[in-house]
């Protein structure tokens, strides 16, 4: 592995391509973890370089493609052109158990399909009659949201005084989302606008239905927040908190429903997977409800470990002896897990790029399997996420905030890691370099990774990655 001091000389001299005010600005967004300290040394949530590759999604994406489109009982309208269809309907594997058009949507795309005559005129008019033609159409859906893209926001359209009126006359609620994709500065910020809609729009109907129908929750009540089910995730955490004693009454927002949504605030625990999109509306929570919130990890036996017990300390004693009873059962799971492939990943370095928790949480699934991360960096972090990093890398690691294309690539040559996890969009890039690639958004269409059942396939997925022989016939161009 590199050294600081190598790697703040890789850092200035891949800037040195840049002109000197575009070098100034990247160099704030890309450092060398030092030990001890209690940041990154990274900037981060600042608008992109123009004129570079970003791996950057918008405020559009961040709210329908993440936080409200997997909700699989509700029906989403991506609102504005037919141009951003691509986030219409689940592109993340975002799994879900349902009759698709019955009573499931996740996978089904609803756009008002914009066009020149609706910018000049308007669409409220438009956007109402697609939401009738919807419950004609589809009578079991469980609500609608009305998620903006960009000419929405531009021509001032009223999505809320449409939302207003269908609601009362449906007799269901419908949300207006403002998550119009030129707000902020990438998809993180239509996290939090997503966040605040539910808290808006959501729990103060959640409220009166609570105290309608009265509380007749249990002590081991939680919710899960934060878990996109990519691949089935979710289902793998379940099965441990479940099998732990806890009762699992809502699921965000993988395979998780609209009335899940509405139960959450009679939780006695908010167990938070992805910190970054959904610490907002938990924060919320703490403040209005006293739920408290924990964040956890399930990549990893080791990190399984510490997340069980954690969750455990917040319970009485039988939850903390079926803790470790869990842990105990799945010991000789994981135990077989590791000494059957750590011998052949020993060793073996990577370099991460990723969005949300990723970039951290993975870490020590890696670890366990003996490979060491020589570089890691988010597409759009913030500072906590980054503070929230120096408890899993180690001294000397490369540090790269909304990394660019260019960037990316002459790290990646000059570090020679055994194994890039990224993007789809970095996929091809380096497997056309003969590196090993792992897509670590939606997992490459394999997963889940989460849990014990989830590390099994992970540990498989990075062997077969690495060891596949393909390699050899290849051979990266430094190795030629």
């Amino acid at each position: 592995m590199a050294t600081v001091e190598e790697n703040k000389k890789l850092i200035a001299d891949v800037l040195a391509t840049y002109p000197a005010k575009a070098a100034k600005k990247r160099n704030k967004h890309l450092g060398v973890y030092e030990e001890g300290a209690d940041d990154c040394g990274v900037k981060s949530n600042k608008v992109s370089l123009p004129g570079v590759m970003t791996a950057r999604g918008c405020a559009y994406a961040g709210s329908k493609g993440v936080v409200w489109g997997p909700i699989k009982d509700m029906i989403h309208i991506s609102h504005g052109p037919v141009g951003c269809g691509y986030y219409s309907w689940s592109g993340r594997r975002n799994y879900y158990i349902g009759v698709t058009g019955v009573d499931s949507f996740g996978t089904m795309n609803f756009t008002s399909d914009f066009q020149e005559r609706d910018v000049v005129f308007g669409g409220d008019t438009k956007l109402s009659q697609l939401i009738d033609e919807v419950e004609i159409l589809f009578p079991l859906n469980g609500g609608i949201s009305v998620q903006s893209e960009c000419p929405i926001g531009l021509i001032g359209d009223d999505i809320e005084a449409v939302a207003r009126t269908k609601t009362k006359e449906l007799g269901k609620q419908v949300i207006p989302v403002r998550c119009e994709g030129f707000r902020g500065v990438s998809q993180s910020l239509g996290h939090h606008i997503a966040n605040d809609v539910i808290r808006d729009w959501v729990f103060p109907v959640a409220d009166k239905e609570i105290a309608e129908k009265g509380n007749e929750g249990t002590p081991y009540d939680v919710a899960i927040i934060g878990d996109y089910n990519i691949g089935g995730d979710a289902w793998s955490s379940r099965i441990l908190l479940e099998e732990m004693g806890l009762r699992v009454i809502a699921q965000w927002s993988g395979d998780g429903t609209f009335t899940e949504m509405k139960a959450t605030p009679s939780v006695k625990l908010n167990l938070v997977h992805c910190y970054r999109s959904m610490n907002y509306i938990s924060r919320h929570m703490e403040e209005k409800y006293g739920i408290p919130w924990l964040e956890y990890n399930f990549f990893g036996p080791s990190k399984i470990i510490e997340s069980l017990r954690a969750i455990a300390e917040r319970f009485d004693d039988t939850i903390k002896q079926k803790a470790e009873a869990v842990i105990a059962k799945y010991k000789e799971q994981a135990d077989g897990i590791v000494a059957k492939y750590r011998p052949r990943l020993e060793g073996k370095t990577v370099m991460m790029m990723v969005g949300g928790l990723r970039p951290r949480h993975v870490v020590p699934a890696f670890k366990d399997l003996g490979m060491e991360i020589i570089g890691t960096g988010y597409e759009f972090a913030h500072g906590d996420d980054y503070k929230r990093t120096t408890h899993y890398v180690k001294d000397a690691t490369l540090i790269y905030d909304d990394v660019t294309g260019y960037e990316f690539e002459e790290f990646v040559k000059e570090l020679k890691p055994d194994l890039v996890a990224a993007g789809i969009k970095e996929k091809y890039v380096f497997q056309k370099m003969a590196l090993p690639f792992r897509q670590m958004h939606s997992w490459d269409y394999s997963g889940p990774y989460h849990g014990y059942d989830g590390f099994a396939i992970f540990a498989r997925d990075m062997d077969l990655a690495l060891n596949n022989p393909t390699w050899g016939l290849v051979g990266t161009p430094w190795n030629k």
